[in-house]
């Protein structure tokens, strides 16, 4: 049996609820918002790997770590 590296909860205003689904390597999320979508990929390999993508052409790719320097630099500003 596969080891469970990391786990996922997604919930809704509409009181939906998914917890606990469990992952051995790599999770995502995908919100369709129209015609648009936005995903967030979390990949537990190595090191975390987080990938948020907006559409087709913005796409962010790195490691936790960069994705939470990244954040605290835009809040600063």
């Amino acid at each position: 049996m596969s080891e469970i590296r990391m786990t996922a909860e997604v919930r809704t205003d509409y009181d939906c609820e998914a917890t606990g689904m469990p992952a051995e390597r790599w999770g995502e999320a995908v919100f369709k918002i129209g015609d648009e979508e936005l995903v967030m990929e979390v990949s537990v390999e190595k090191d975390v790997i987080v990938a948020l993508m907006a559409g087709d052409d913005v796409v962010w790719k790195g490691t936790l770590t960069g994705l939470k320097e990244m954040l605290k630099n835009a809040i600063k500003k």
